[in-house]
């Protein structure tokens, strides 16, 4: 799962959380976050918040933003 995301004009860069079902990703963390889930916004790009180890599976996932000025603008999947 990505999500195009970037911070606001004259922000600073934004921490992220990312829980799968309820727990941090662990295993299935994307680049772009640790196996707790936390992750920095720190400029406009595509950012990859998890990475499926084995065959795909309904989840359910959360992101909150933990500092102000960040704008997400699209998920991508694949």
């Amino acid at each position: 799962m990505h999500l195009v995301m970037s911070p606001q004009p004259g922000t600073e860069p934004a921490r992220f959380r990312v829980v799968l079902d309820g727990q941090p990703p662990a295993g299935a963390a994307g680049l772009d976050v640790d196996a707790e889930g936390r992750g920095t916004l720190t400029e406009p790009r595509l950012y990859q918040l998890v990475r499926s180890p084995g065959p795909v599976v309904d989840h359910l996932f959360e992101i909150t933003f933990l500092d102000p000025g960040a704008m997400a603008h699209a998920f991508t999947f694949g």
